[in-house]
């Protein structure tokens, strides 16, 4: 048997897109064995240890091989997003270059979509032909095969170009297009027009174009915590068809105090059900901030009776809830998501129509491709430093549940549905892509 390496970057949702891979290649190709690199979670996504021993023990074909973590002082980083990228740094940049030298291919698995892939391609030709930070540029961004993108809404880590985290990411993207191919979790008719851009080498015309492989959609499979957290899925049961708005910000998604309160209040006033997920907002102190977030306390976070005023058509949920299994259920009808990818694709196959409310990372950018390319989401308008209004809340939970627009955006995300079921049936485009990949492993070592 030949053995595949995946090295994901440190973080629960990397882990989890590189294990779905790992499972999707042994399914159609169960002559290899997959061994997966991994490293202790250095920020707050919390221990991976038990969703490890879940999958060691249902997948014996899939083993974790576990590195020694990377000391580093968090006290340095202005955010989790740029403690990520300097711990990424520090461990990949030189596994591309010690399995370069070795001989050995090297894939990027790319965990968010072809869009944005499609930018970090060309943003070394924006650098080339401007001296501007992103920040300052103050305008719409000309990149082929997207949107046009306001400037302010690339990667936070990237905006400003005299920061170590640009030079960083700057020098990953260029080395992007040197690698075996790229490996991305979506599927092509969803983003067509910017699989078709990179193919034809518009996102770098000065250098090569690595081939592109669309495998996806891969959504997690292994079962999370269960107990109360089930009692949700029991409170949906009760719930009409199509009537329950779900609200979840992913796994690194802390709001504070005060805007917990502004959503309570606008979803209160929207008379809308709900199922809504939260979590304590994140610690003012700064040793703390890259910690796992205590139990939130809802009685002290949220306004003062919402919970019993609301209790016959709203469920607030502690922490974490069963995303999958919630966006499937039948009486979820619309999803208020941080526009975090694997959460994009799952509300995509379940059918559920978003309203896209980004708080970090690329989450901004996808939101312009899901709502004026994609036109799979309505949009939450937030201030200038991201507060969102309990009126904004309030309209748009109202839009996405009840309007002329909600229908147009549900009957897209249907179609996309159905589009992401036949990419992955046999003989569809993803199925077709994971053979030519593994066609193009024809050395009897390789790494992702």
């Amino acid at each position: 048997m030949e053995t595949i390496v995946l090295y994901p970057s440190p973080g629960m949702g990397h882990l989890i897109s590189m294990v779905e891979f790992g499972k999707f290649i042994l399914n159609h190709h169960p002559f290899f064995t997959v061994a997966i690199l991994t490293l202790p979670p250095s920020f707050n996504t919390g221990s991976t240890a038990s969703y490890i021993d879940r999958v060691s023990a249902t997948n014996p074909s899939i083993t974790f091989h576990h590195l020694p973590s990377v000391s580093l002082t968090l006290d340095s980083f202005s955010s989790m997003e740029h403690h990520h990228i300097r711990h990424n740094r520090l461990l990949l940049h030189p596994a591309f270059s010690i399995f370069t030298k070795l001989g050995i291919p090297t894939y990027y698995f790319f965990t968010s979509g072809v869009c944005c892939l499609d930018s970090f391609l060309y943003v070394p030709t924006i650098h080339r032909n401007t001296t501007k930070s992103f920040k300052d540029m103050n305008s719409l961004l000309d990149i082929p095969g997207l949107p046009p993108i306001p400037s302010s809404h690339m990667p936070d880590p990237i905006l400003d170009r005299s920061s170590a985290e640009y030079a960083y990411c700057l020098d990953f993207f260029l080395h992007l297009p040197k690698s075996a191919g790229v490996i991305v979790n979506s599927f092509e008719s969803l983003e067509s027009k910017s699989l078709k851009a990179i193919s034809e080498g518009s996102c770098n015309p000065d250098g090569p174009t690595p081939p592109v492989f669309c495998i996806g959609p891969l959504l997690a499979t292994e079962r999370g915590r269960t107990g109360s957290m089930d009692e949700c899925l029991k409170w949906l049961d009760s719930q009409p068809s199509q009537s329950v708005v779900f609200l979840c910000f992913g796994s690194l998604g802390l709001l504070s105090g005060k805007q917990l309160k502004e959503i309570a209040i606008g979803l209160e006033r929207s008379e809308q059900r709900f199922l809504w997920v939260v979590r304590s907002p994140p610690s003012e102190d700064k040793s703390k901030r890259f910690l796992p977030p205590p139990e939130p306390d809802l009685e002290s976070l949220l306004p003062s009776g919402f919970l019993d005023r609301t209790k016959d058509r709203g469920f607030v949920v502690k922490s974490w809830a069963p995303q999958v299994e919630v966006l499937r259920h039948k009486s979820v009808g619309g999803f208020v998501t941080h526009c975090g990818w694997n959460s994009v694709l799952e509300a995509l196959c379940a059918g559920v129509p978003m309203v896209a409310w980004p708080l970090y990372a690329e989450q901004k950018f996808n939101r312009v491709v899901l709502v004026e390319d994609l036109k799979l989401a309505l949009r939450m308008n937030e201030s200038e430093d991201g507060f969102v209004t309990a009126e904004e809340v309030e309209s748009r939970v109202r839009e996405l549940m009840d309007s002329k627009e909600r229908e147009s955006v549900r009957k897209r995300t249907k179609e996309k549905e159905a589009e992401a079921k036949a990419a992955m049936s046999e003989g569809g485009t993803s199925i077709v892509a994971l053979a030519k990949l593994v066609e193009s492993w024809k050395l009897p070592r390789l790494t992702i």
